[in-house]
C-alpha cells in the first residue's frame, strides 16, 4: 500500500493547510540548500523553502535535476504571492520502500488513485474573511496543540472563490487548486460554527 502524501483527517476539526506540487527545486545558493524556487512542469515558478526534516532527505537521496512530488505547506499575503514550505518528498519508489515486484506505476496514476492530483492542497480552518468583489476568502489556520508555544503557531491563508458571508466564523473544509502563484478554491465544506471563547 503507497502511503498518501497527504493523510486522511483524523479529527473533524483538524487544522490543515498542506498540499502536493511536482516541480524541480532550484537552491537559490548551492551552499545553502534551504531556500530557492520551485519550478512546475509549465515553467511557473514558486519561491520555496525547505524545512529541516525535508532538507536531510534532499541532501541524502534527491537528484535536483528531477521532477519530484513536493509535500508542501502554502502561506501567501494575497491571492498572487504564494510561497511554499517543503516539509516532505512524496516518490513511492524511492523513499517509501515499496515491495519491488510491484510494477511502477506512474507517480500521478497513483496519486489519483489516492484520490489526489498534482497541485492540490487540503485547506481546513476558520473562515474569517470575505471579500465579495475580489471573490477572495481567507482562513484561519492555528496549528497544532504542540505547536501552539511558537509565535507563528496562527496564520492565514488567501483563498480564490466564494462563500456566502453569513458563512463567516464557521470551521471549513477545502478543496483547492494551485494555479502558478495562486490558490483557488474548487469546493467548500462546511463542518461546524466556532463559537468564540471570549467572554
Amino acid at each position: 500500500m503507497y502511503k498518501s502524501p497527504i493523510q486522511e483527517v483524523t479529527n473533524k476539526l483538524q487544522y490543515r493547510a498542506i498540499g502536493i506540487v511536482e516541480g524541480i527545486y532550484k537552491p537559490n545558493n548551492t551552499d545553502q540548500l534551504n531556500r530557492g524556487v520551485l519550478t512546475d512542469k509549465e515553467g511557473k515558478t514558486v519561491e520555496t523553502v525547505i524545512l529541516g526534516k525535508a532538507l536531510s532527505l534532499i541532501k541524502k537521496y534527491i537528484n535536483l535535476e528531477n521532477y519530484y512530488f513536493w509535500i508542501v505547506y502554502p502561506r501567501n499575503k494575497n491571492t498572487n504571492n504564494l510561497h511554499l514550505q517543503v516539509v516532505g518528498i512524496w516518490d513511492p519508489y524511492q523513499l517509501n520502500q515499496l515491495d519491488k515486484n510491484v510494477s511502477e506505476k506512474d507517480p500521478s496514476k497513483l496519486l489519483e488513485e489516492l484520490n489526489l492530483n498534482n497541485n492540490y492542497f487540503s485547506i481546513r480552518g476558520e473562515l474569517v474573511y470575505v471579500n465579495t468583489q475580489k471573490k477572495e476568502v481567507v482562513i484561519k489556520i492555528c496549528a497544532s496543540s504542540s505547536v501552539k508555544k511558537l509565535k507563528n503557531a496562527t496564520f492565514k491563508i488567501v483563498i480564490e472563490g466564494e462563500i456566502p458571508l453569513k458563512l463567516l466564523n464557521n470551521f471549513v473544509s477545502l478543496d483547492v487548486i494551485r494555479d502558478g502563484n495562486t490558490l483557488k478554491m474548487v469546493k467548500y465544506e462546511v463542518i461546524e460554527k466556532i463559537i468564540s471563547k471570549k467572554g
